[in-house]
């Protein structure tokens, strides 16, 4: 079977959904599409091809580039040669591949692009508030609509969406597991993704300063460089899980990996939306916040609180993320691609 992801590049959610999805399709030609995954080569088994695109941005050489308000399409600018040059290279890799499913994780314009090709789309779904035009025409146009969370979790959109999504289950990279973290020892992860955070060098000094009596371990990077000594700065680690399990409380942004970390390990989590397009982290902060399940703080608020009574209150709750994550969500969304594929290409 031929399926192909196109793998978003904004953090490093989209390509690690990706790859889980992909290790569990099996006898199936893969390949990735997508901008920026020179940089994640070393994580993307040989087995799956890829293919690199052009950023789709504006630079020196776009003199007459135009970014003009657009009916049914989120981004569409004018004359940006490397736009042109991606869709040239989609288009290719489409015309040379028949009976191929393509997986759009995510983007409305290549998704549409893919149905103008008479390509079948799956689209992954995200949180936020979808509910505007080109979200609209790409769900209806698209073949099927997966969702790499547990149904509890959907946010509210209209009944027809809902209805023709498939949810996997919450898909992390850790098994489900109980929370074994000794909360006398008031350990705190801090979570620092890639893709743009107000959780700065600033910030974290704020916050040490504040909770003197508590310990916070860093992940993720930081070019920042403190002299208050309750700070422990671990980098970019391939597996922080060790860490996670020893921290009885997770700070984070609302970011789709980050939430499903917490939630395999069953931590208390304070969720920091970010702004993001579509209010995409805000929304699910407020879902996660209304089960019961963590503790949602606007980014713009983080220097408005006392940390340190935040913290001792979290301290005597206890989250139940207990079924929020699928241990076989990754096999479940791979079936899914693989029936999908069976139905529509049924081999006369």
């Amino acid at each position: 079977m031929e399926i192909a992801f196109y793998v978003h590049h904004h953090g490093s959610g989209h390509l690690m959904r990706c790859l889980a999805i992909a290790s569990a399709l099996k006898n199936c030609h893969i390949t990735f599409l997508g901008s920026r995954l020179e940089a994640h080569k070393s994580l993307i088994p040989k087995s799956i091809d890829l293919i690199f695109l052009p950023m789709d941005t504006p630079n020196q050489q776009d003199r007459d580039f135009l970014d003009q308000n657009l009916e049914g399409l989120h981004y569409a600018p004018l004359n940006i040669d490397g736009q042109l040059q991606r869709v040239n290279r989609i288009t290719s890799f489409l015309a040379s591949h028949p009976k191929l499913l393509f997986v759009v994780d995510v983007s409305v314009e290549i998704a549409m692009l893919s149905r103008l090709c008479g390509v079948p789309t799956v689209v992954i779904r995200q949180h936020g508030l979808r509910d505007d035009l080109p979200h609209q025409i790409c769900f209806r146009n698209a073949v099927g609509l997966l969702a790499p969370f547990d149904v509890r979790m959907v946010g509210h959109g209209p009944e027809w969406v809902n209805n023709k999504t498939f949810y996997t289950g919450g898909l992390s990279r850790f098994a489900p597991s109980a929370d074994t973290s000794d909360a006398s020892k008031k350990h705190v992860a801090i979570l620092i993704g890639n893709g743009g955070t107000s959780i700065n060098g600033e910030f974290l000094d704020y916050l040490s300063k504040q909770c003197l009596q508590w310990t916070f371990h860093i992940l993720g990077d930081s070019q920042h460089v403190s002299t208050v000594n309750n700070l422990h700065f671990h980098g970019k680690l391939n597996d922080p899980q060790d860490i996670l399990a020893n921290c009885c409380i997770v700070i984070g942004n609302a970011g789709h990996n980050t939430l499903m970390e917490c939630a395999s390990l069953n931590k208390r989590f304070i969720a920091i939306a970010e702004k993001r397009p579509f209010e995409e982290q805000e929304e699910k902060a407020r879902i996660i916040e209304e089960l019961a399940l963590a503790v949602h703080v606007p980014a713009s608020e983080i220097r408005c609180i006392d940390w340190e009574e935040m913290l001792e209150n979290l301290l005597t709750t206890r989250p139940n993320w207990t079924g929020f994550i699928s241990s076989d969500a990754a096999e479940r969304a791979a079936n899914y691609l693989m029936n999908m594929h069976s139905d529509i290409f049924q081999h006369h």
